[in-house]
């Protein structure tokens, strides 16, 4: 039989055991509430794809439109237009002058220039081909100012100041683009210079921004140039692309033909922008085309035969 000395050993043994039975369901019900260490969450590398490729093309798309619509914004502020007539106002270093149309001379004829390279004023009856031509060796400057009349923009480089990558990005600007024509002027005393009819741009860097800006706003810009219509491509024997006339460096001596045109007689049709029917820009009342040949009459149109009388309805009597 257990003592009494043993009934208080027992009662704490007791005790201890039910604590500890205790404790452990409190650690399970901890454990199966989540109290115990927290567990790792797994990375959503799919969300995070996704997200950068949406990223990726909205850049890409920034990178490739924004250029686009600034490139348009550009050409719509040096776009001629009715309440805009001459944008290459807003061209730093554009040179601009009021220059009389219709003044032609001779192909043997030298005009004393107030420019060089000159961008108006008298010039050779025949113009110089402006079908986007790039010219390799300098033209007779006479017929080159012709051009700028049809509405065309005269490139012209200086060979001994600009390389040959300049060279390449001027005419990568012409070549092939109506009404532009471009070609080395020896003697300009910068590298580059820009002619349309009254106006002028020099420049120095081929990547000039200014370059563009004044081909927007001054090829064939019907408020800046005279015979408004008229062709950039010549008439068979009259100029030839291959073989120009030759750019003469000296001085015109005192016989050319001065700046004001005295002694010519100016070509009203031409200014009128009228010409022989079918060849635009060709001066009307010619006898013959440039280069001799005969021109054709141009034939009046025939007279409508005059409409028969009405006839009375017959009676029935």
């Amino acid at each position: 039989m257990p003592t009494e000395s043993d009934t208080p050993r027992n009662s704490t043994s007791a005790k201890s055991a039910k604590a500890i039975k205790a404790a452990s369901k409190g650690k399970k019900k901890r454990s199966s509430d989540g109290g115990g260490l927290p567990t790792r969450r797994a990375i959503p590398w799919v969300t995070i794809g996704a997200v950068l490729v949406i990223l990726a093309f909205i850049g890409a798309l920034a990178y490739n439109l924004v250029p686009k619509y600034e490139d348009k914004a550009e050409a719509d502020r040096f776009t001629p237009s009715e309440s805009n007539q001459d944008p290459s106002s807003a061209i730093d270093g554009v040179v601009k002058i009021d220059y009389p149309a219709g003044l032609h001379v001779k192909p043997d004829q030298r005009v004393a220039y107030d420019h060089s390279p000159p961008f108006g004023g008298p010039h050779d009856g025949v113009w110089a081909s402006c079908m986007g031509n790039v010219y390799p060796k300098p033209v007779r400057t006479e017929n080159m100012v012709h051009a700028l009349e049809h509405g065309a923009v005269w490139v012209a480089y200086n060979p001994d100041k600009l390389d040959a990558a300049g060279i390449d990005a001027l005419k990568d600007r012409v070549d092939g683009q109506q009404y532009m024509l471009m070609s080395p002027y020896p003697g300009l005393d910068r590298p580059i210079a820009l002619q349309s009819w009254g106006h002028q741009l020099e420049v120095d860097d081929p990547t000039d921004p200014r370059i563009k800006q004044f081909i927007v706003a001054l090829r064939q810009n019907k408020y800046t140039y005279p015979e408004v219509g008229a062709s950039c491509s010549t008439i068979p024997g009259s100029f030839d692309p291959d073989n120009p006339p030759a750019f003469d460096p000296n001085p015109p001596g005192p016989d050319a033909v001065p700046m004001d045109g005295k002694g010519l007689t100016p070509d009203s049709s031409e200014i009128a922008g009228g010409g022989m029917a079918g060849i635009p820009g060709l001066p009307g009342g010619l006898g013959e085309l440039p280069g001799g040949a005969p021109a054709a009459p141009v034939q009046p149109a025939p007279e409508s035969p005059a409409p028969a009388a009405p006839t009375a309805p017959a009676g029935n009597g």
